[in-house]
């Protein structure tokens, strides 16, 4: 049996909060096929990347709050190879 995710406690959420990002990307769709001016649309893209970039930083402090300190708990090898883990999620995320 697998460990519960960080994330359990607030799965419900998190899906409303990605259902809410999924209808600013479909608008953006939207946009496109209704040839709406660039400007507008490149606003609605930085609303998206912006929501998407809060809920990446959302979901990453609650995997350092339960996974990474649940694991440092019990010390070894899962503790160093979960905060490797979280250290290149991190370097992803300020990437992109």
């Amino acid at each position: 049996m697998t460990a519960t995710p960080g994330y359990h406690d607030h799965r419900a959420a998190h899906l409303k909060r990605l259902r809410r990002i999924e209808g600013q990307v479909r608008g953006l769709q939207r946009m496109v096929e209704e040839d709406q001016y660039c400007i507008d649309i490149l606003t609605q893209v930085a609303a998206a990347t912006k929501a998407l970039q809060s809920f990446s930083l959302e979901l990453l402090d609650e995997h350092l709050a339960h996974c990474v300190v649940d694991a440092a708990a019990k010390g070894g090898d899962e503790a160093q190879a979960k905060v490797r883990e979280a250290s290149e999620a991190i370097a992803r995320l300020v990437r992109s």
